[in-house]
């Protein structure tokens, strides 16, 4: 199995990044490939799940070992995929994902793409108490996971500096790409993250 590539990032699209090992460029496609934004032009080391199956070997790549193995944990589930799996760790962190299987919160789970209540029945079936990520809640403060839940604030304003985006007319794929970017910043003040989102745009 491919563990990681180490290499110089060459080219990032919508699906996938290219790296460039001594001449060769690997395709790996990730979650969001627009994490690796800054590193263009640059060495990078990005971890790898291999998936080879009779008619296809497939490169997925991930910034954290966390995110690799959820992904991997993903794929035992029956219904899962990797595009659907690829598309939870798009718009959730593993700290949220865990507690949601956990706590069996189903209408978190089926707010993912192609997740209906079976699916959602079938993860927690699978997943619940078999993830091998720390699991603690203590007086309501939940610790210990990568990953970050996110205050009612802060969820607001990345939703009021979405709309506000659309506004100028940036279309839903180009907002979807740097979302997850927007949930790592520490902000939860609307202009900071629109700021941030007018940046990121502008990178691209």
């Amino acid at each position: 199995m491919i563990a990681y590539i180490k290499g110089n990032l060459v080219i990032i699209n919508e699906q996938a990044v290219i790296v460039d090992v001594n001449g060769v460029g690997y395709e790996i496609f990730c979650a969001n490939p627009f994490v690796f934004q800054d590193k263009v032009g640059e060495q990078v080391q990005i971890y790898t799940y291999h998936y080879v199956r009779e008619d296809t070997q497939v490169l997925y790549g991930f910034k954290k070992t966390d995110d690799k193995l959820l992904f991997s944990k993903l794929l035992n589930v029956s219904g899962i995929g990797p595009k659907g799996a690829l598309a939870i760790l798009a718009t959730a962190g593993v700290r949220d994902f865990v507690v949601a299987i956990e706590e069996e919160n189903e209408k978190f789970l089926t707010s993912f793409p192609g997740v209906g209540k079976k699916t959602a029945r079938q993860m927690i079936l699978d997943l619940k108490g078999k993830l091998p990520f720390e699991y603690n809640i203590t007086d309501g403060n939940e610790e210990g996971l990568t990953g970050s839940v996110y205050s009612p604030e802060k969820t607001k304003a990345i939703d009021d500096a979405i709309e506000a985006m659309k506004s100028l007319g940036y279309s839903d794929r180009e907002i979807k790409n740097i979302v997850p970017i927007l949930k790592q910043e520490e902000h939860e003040n609307t202009d900071e993250f629109i700021r941030k989102g007018l940046a990121l745009m502008m990178q691209k």
